[in-house]
């Protein structure tokens, strides 16, 4: 079996046909080359809070009010070389994160994390006439809790905690063919490969080097700028120019130079 489909297969010598492995997935996953989207910039979004202590007195408010509160973050996947690639956040050059926040206590859950999503990636001024403000929630891939008022989450309710602070969800948003995501100048968009965050819990910390571990379910298809589909899971070699991309972002609000010379980047002043 090979990873190449027959139509772009070039070696003289077949792969050994195997019985069908795929019982009990769901259908492959269409992922589409990162050079099909459009990245931009928009105005700062600066961050609720100045510390890690004001974010979990704010935290603590909210629960005294409302209860636990309702976290959803976004894993958008697209690919480069024929190996998927996560877009995410990093903010002050340090701290990485998935798009999304929480969800107000009033509003329903998959419009309100819709709502946060477009808040944070969603274009402005003449890029928004170019793009659909609707997302495709595939699926739920993960759920982490704060069983406290403190940093610690972990993907399972510890059994002596009854009511946990807050319970974040994870979930996996199937990206169309095109599609314009614009990034607040205070941040960087980034393309990170799986192999990059896949047992890098020191860099990226443990929900997000755990995405290799949850996307591993799924089976994919590679398809190129001209919509035919050149690849398929299971992967082949990993290409040697496959790194991570900063899309958008940093400082004037642009990628940094030659960082990504084959993906289209416009300007909002447009």
């Amino acid at each position: 079996m090979s990873t190449v489909t027959p139509a772009h297969q070039l070696s003289s010598v077949p792969a050994k046909d195997i019985l069908p492995f795929q019982s009990r997935q769901q259908p492959a996953v269409r992922l589409y080359p990162l050079s099909n989207y459009t990245f931009g910039t928009k105005e700062t979004q600066p961050e609720e809070d100045a510390s890690v202590k004001d974010r979990l007195k704010r935290l603590e408010e909210y629960y005294e009010k409302h209860g636990m509160r309702r976290s959803c973050e976004a894993i958008l996947v697209c690919h480069e070389h024929n190996h998927p690639h996560v877009l995410m956040l990093q903010i002050a050059n340090a701290f990485f994160k998935l798009p999304g926040d929480y969800i107000p206590h009033d509003v329903d859950e998959v419009e309100g994390f819709k709502d946060r999503l477009n808040e944070r990636l969603a274009p402005t001024g003449s890029l928004a006439e170019k793009d659909d403000r609707d997302w495709n929630v595939f699926d739920t891939i993960a759920q982490w809790y704060r069983p406290n008022f403190e940093t610690f989450m972990y993907p399972f309710l510890p059994p002596h905690v009854t009511r946990p602070k807050e319970c974040k969800k994870l979930y996996f948003i199937q990206l169309p063919k095109e599609k314009v995501l614009s990034v607040p100048k205070n941040m960087k968009l980034l393309a990170v490969p799986l192999f990059e965050l896949y047992d890098n819990s020191q860099r990226y910390g443990p929900q997000l080097s755990a995405i290799p571990h949850y996307l591993s379910r799924y089976r994919w298809e590679f398809v190129d700028e001209d919509g035919k589909v050149v690849s398929w899971s299971p992967g082949g070699e990993v290409d040697e120019r496959v790194k991570t991309k900063i899309l958008a972002g940093g400082e004037n609000g642009h990628a940094e130079s030659g960082a990504v010379s084959d993906v289209k980047m416009e300007s909002q002043d447009q």
